[in-house]
């Protein structure tokens, strides 16, 4: 009988090459083999060298995310990837837009607990405001979580941006 490993949460951070059809190849690495992947950003962080970094949040057994960053780090355009879940100490933050319909109390009350999260209102009608919140991924959806008996209408999220803490270069 073998033992069951858990299932963890880990952020993983892929510089590759910045051309076409790279996103695809790392995204058909995870759907070809049945991977869920949580969030996923990208961006060009090198315009000189021409090199992105993708950021992607995956849960899995330790077994498979060590399949993932191996089998990631043999496609072509990929320059490192790092786990930085266990690699190193990192900071992860997200954004989100959150948008509230309501009135009277619940009104007042989607205002108190954006200022006890610091979100900010960035768009403010009669009928509904439009709050911008971040943090790390627990904090947004607890926000969210409060949000839905307020009125909430519409969320729209950023994804997860995550970098090593301290001097060191990925």
């Amino acid at each position: 009988m073998s033992e069951e490993q858990p299932i963890n949460t880990h952020t993983i951070a892929v510089l590759v090459d910045n051309e076409a059809g790279v996103l695809a190849r790392v995204i058909g690495l995870f759907s070809g083999r049945g991977y869920n992947i949580d969030s996923l950003t990208v961006a060009e962080v090198n315009e000189d060298e021409h090199m992105s970094r993708i950021t992607i949040v995956t849960t899995a057994t330790p077994q498979v995310i060590n399949q993932i960053k191996a089998q990631l780090q043999r496609l072509v355009p990929v320059h490192r990837v790092v786990d930085l879940t266990v690699e190193t100490d990192s900071v992860e933050r997200e954004l989100a837009l959150v948008k509230v319909a309501g009135k009277g109390n619940d009104r007042v009350e989607a205002l108190r607990m954006s200022e006890a999260f610091r979100a900010r209102v960035i768009d403010a009608t009669p009928e509904s405001f439009v709050f911008e919140i971040t943090g790390n991924t627990a904090k947004i959806d607890a926000f969210i979580g409060l949000m839905v008996p307020l009125g909430l209408q519409e969320v729209s999220r950023t994804g997860v941006a995550a970098i090593a803490r301290g001097p060191e270069r990925m």
